[in-house]
């Protein structure tokens, strides 16, 4: 931390996989700044490889080695291994909130629309002819997600529901290039940021080798909230999230597999709907 100069530096901690916001508090102007992208492990052709171990579960680095002295140890080192191997994938379908009330001033009085509520039927429609085997609905405590996340359960009656606070909207990192008039004070990137980044290793990674079947857990959030899960799962950089467009009530659906690749199956996917309401804003 440093005062002179009215200039303050506050760090979240930068790891690998894992994006750190620094907080520059200046006497005139206020700045976030990321300290990491995906960009960082590039090789001398130039070309971006693939972290392996984003999520640091791979078995490949979940043993110390170092005590290896001959070919037993390696062997029940390898052993060991096999058994954390996932067997599963997990497929997490992030669904945005029907449009709503743009007027309110507080969370509670943004609720859906009228065409927002169709909207989230038309989702609901859509996800129960998929005839998935929905494992959970995970839903954020913003009122208009909490609504779309109702009308989908009516759906799919089954599945059980919980809610969860790192799902609610927010800025999740300075967006490169800026947009319009989309500059939000330095401060709201440094909260929000870090707890969207939560919400993304707590519900993005390969499955355990316990898991036996594949899961399906339905997220029902934010438009900046998926298009930042989006980037980050597809190791592109996640300052590029504003440069994704997503419907109301639309449907993204990302595949981790057992090997750990991220596979994006849809992005914003709307075609199930009438055009006359499908909207963005």
């Amino acid at each position: 931390m440093e005062s002179k100069g009215h200039k303050i530096v506050l760090g979240l901690g930068a790891v690998s996989g894992v994006a750190s916001l620094y907080y520059c508090v200046f006497s005139e102007n206020n700045k976030a700044f990321t300290s990491w992208t995906t960009g960082y492990n590039v090789n001398v052709s130039g070309l971006v490889k693939w972290d392996e171990n984003w999520d640091h579960r791979s078995p490949k680095y979940t043993k110390n080695t170092r005590h290896i002295l001959n070919e037993k140890d390696e062997n029940v080192v390898n052993e060991e291994r096999d058994t954390l191997k996932p067997k599963a994938s997990r497929h997490l379908i992030l669904i945005r909130h029907g449009q709503y009330n743009l007027q309110g001033l507080t969370d509670n009085e943004r609720t859906l629309t009228k065409l927002g509520r169709l909207q989230a039927e038309c989702t609901a429609k859509r996800l129960k002819e998929l005839n998935l085997p929905y494992t959970i609905i995970i839903k954020s405590t913003m009122a208009r997600a909490q609504e779309t996340a109702s009308i989908i359960s009516q759906s799919l009656s089954q599945v059980p529901v919980k809610s969860c606070d790192l799902l609610r909207e927010g800025a999740p990192i300075p967006p490169e290039p800026p947009l319009g008039k989309y500059r939000p004070q330095a401060y709201k990137f440094y909260q929000d940021g870090s707890r969207i980044e939560a919400a993304f290793r707590k519900y993005f990674h390969r499955a355990d080798g316990s898991q036996l079947a594949d899961t399906y857990t339905l997220l029902v959030c934010h438009a900046n909230v998926i298009r930042y899960f989006v980037c980050r799962a597809l190791q592109f950089p996640p300052e590029a999230w504003l440069r994704l467009s997503l419907n109301h009530a639309s449907i993204t659906w990302i595949t981790i597999t057992p090997g750990g690749r991220c596979v994006l199956r849809l992005l914003g996917d709307s075609g199930y709907m009438p055009p006359d309401l499908i909207t963005t804003t």
